[in-house]
């Protein structure tokens, strides 16, 4: 159904993907859309696998579990290797290019790539990187308009230090520009 949309975030454990994940949830809440926020992290945090399922719709979603959601957002090779072959057909992979040392080995994706972590280096902000390709992923899919992230930006980042609110917002603004320059 057209008006629900999936998406699963992968990567390490510290690479910021349930923050990404997260944002992007209470950016479509503030929006009025429906929305469910599924984590799933191995045992060890750090280092480790995280990966979250997001959906969001107009409607009520029927179920917040999907085997097969119609994009992904891949901050590492071992989440492109393990969840490669579960996007939809037609679906939409995004990938951290900088950790990813190989190409997408399927023809029926739109391939989205982003070299987040050089990027998140000449910002000077390596914790920033999840938010380059959040950025970069919502400016391509709109799936929430960048305006209307922006604006929930405070809410969602509130009790953190406004130096860490600033440089998350750069860091975001950096993927946008990315993805308004590339694709």
């Amino acid at each position: 159904m057209e008006s629900e949309k999936q998406i699963l975030f992968a990567g390490f454990g510290g690479q910021g993907v349930l923050s990404m994940s997260q944002f992007l949830a209470y950016a479509a809440m503030g929006t009025g859309k429906n929305v469910t926020w599924v984590p799933s992290y191995g045992a060890e945090m750090r280092g480790g696998t995280a990966n979250c399922l997001v959906t969001i719709a107009s409607e009520e979603i029927s179920s917040p579990l999907t085997e097969n959601p119609s994009m992904a957002v891949i901050m590492n090779k071992p989440s492109l290797d393990r969840f490669e072959n579960k996007v939809q057909p037609n679906g939409i992979l995004f990938i951290n290019s900088s950790m990813v040392d190989r190409k997408c080995r399927r023809d029926d994706l739109t391939v989205l790539e982003v070299p987040v972590n050089q990027l998140a280096e000449e910002l000077d902000n390596l914790r920033g990187a999840n938010m380059i390709l959040l950025g970069a992923y919502l400016e391509k899919t709109r799936v929430v308009e960048v305006e209307e992230a922006l604006e929930h930006f405070e809410q969602i980042f509130s009790g953190k230090r406004e130096e860490i609110i600033r440089k998350n917002r750069q860091a975001f603004l950096a993927g946008v520009e990315y993805a308004r320059k590339n694709w």
